[in-house]
């Protein structure tokens, strides 16, 4: 019995919940890997790609900043010659990169990997960035608002972040209560689009599950039977991004000028070092607040994923990022097997 299918202590196996056959297909041929932070979707990744002679797309929305490498956990530089990544440092962090953005470069990106014969691999942590690329999303009709943006900026240096946030949730109270208190960007955009469009974002984004009920790229996801395994995966990230100079990163960027309000210098990790460095917490408390923001942060992304019907999750607990590769690799052959019966049979 292959070791991704043994069964566990708990009496789960790797691969806990197969979908619906009909729910497997192809959206331009893309396949996906998503999960929570630290689940070691890159490691998974790099080794899915080798095998099926695929290209990664990041979908995180922080990676695309160039300058922010340990923080965003950027694939490392083996990883990188050992798979061709996309969607990564192309862009800076003071400029304006919005979802309408990524899903045009992403798009590009899946569309000429797949003329050249290969797979596009989408991997990320990041819901509606992944969502932009497996289904139907049309981006809200609401180019920036310049001046609508700087009354509420002004309005949450006066008031306070969290009363930014309760604005938020008199109008779109599903948006406010997945945004961080800290998020002044996001719920900046929050309020935007709906002045632009009468409509929340909560409304859209259910707009456009319902158009994409036809498109049934593959999709696998990572997940822990035990959670507290995930939490110390977490941890470990955070101490190894402090032993990689993640202090000095964050610094470097503050004295190249990129002010410590910019929306990518508001994430997780950059806030809470931005923090330190200008002396409003000790180090320790930074980074214990870093790691239980992380933990939610994990929380929030494993809801937003489960409720996607399409993911094939498989339980990481105990497995090698080689054997999780492995089982993704076999459960795309079934995929393209059930592909080829359907086309016969029609």
């Amino acid at each position: 019995m292959p070791p991704w299918q043994k069964p566990r202590k708990q009496g789960g196996y790797a691969i806990l919940i197969p979908v619906q056959e009909a729910l497997i297909g192809s959206l331009k041929g893309r396949i996906a890997l998503v999960g929570p932070t630290a689940s070691g979707k890159t490691a998974v990744g790099v080794e899915l790609a080798r095998r099926l002679g695929a290209e990664i797309v990041s979908a995180d929305s922080m990676q695309v900043y160039r300058h922010m490498d340990i923080g965003t956990a950027k694939p490392t530089a083996a990883e990188q010659s050992a798979a061709v990544f996309h969607a990564i440092d192309v862009a800076d962090p003071d400029d304006e990169w919005t979802l309408a953005d990524y899903q045009k470069l992403g798009d590009a990106a899946c569309l000429e990997i797949a003329s050249r014969g290969q797979v596009p691999l989408v991997v990320g942590g990041t819901g509606l960035y992944v969502r932009a690329l497996t289904t139907v999303l049309d981006i809200p009709a609401a180019p920036p608002d310049e001046a609508l943006r700087q009354r509420w900026r002004e309005f949450a240096v006066s008031h306070g972040n969290a009363a930014l946030l309760a604005e938020v949730a008199k109008i779109d109270p599903d948006t406010a209560a997945r945004l961080h208190v800290n998020d002044v960007g996001r719920q900046v955009r929050a309020l935007e689009v709906y002045a632009a469009t009468g409509r929340t974002l909560t409304a859209l984004h259910a707009d456009n599950r319902a158009k994409g009920n036809g498109e049934h790229p593959q999709m696998f996801g990572l997940r822990f039977h035990d959670r507290e395994t995930l939490y110390q995966r977490i941890e470990d990230r955070v101490r190894q991004m402090l032993d990689q100079s993640f202090v000095a990163e964050v610094r470097s960027l503050l004295n190249a000028g990129y002010s410590a309000s910019l929306k990518p210098m508001q994430s997780l990790g950059y806030r809470h070092i931005a923090a330190f460095l200008a002396g409003d917490t000790d180090l320790n408390t930074a980074v214990e607040t870093m790691i239980q923001d992380t933990r939610r942060f994990a929380k929030r992304q494993m809801i937003w994923f489960r409720a996607d019907p399409r993911v094939q999750w498989l339980d990481a607990d105990g497995l090698t990022a080689e054997q999780l590769a492995v089982a993704i690799f076999h459960l795309t052959q079934r995929a393209a097997k059930l592909t080829q019966r359907a086309a016969k049979t029609t």
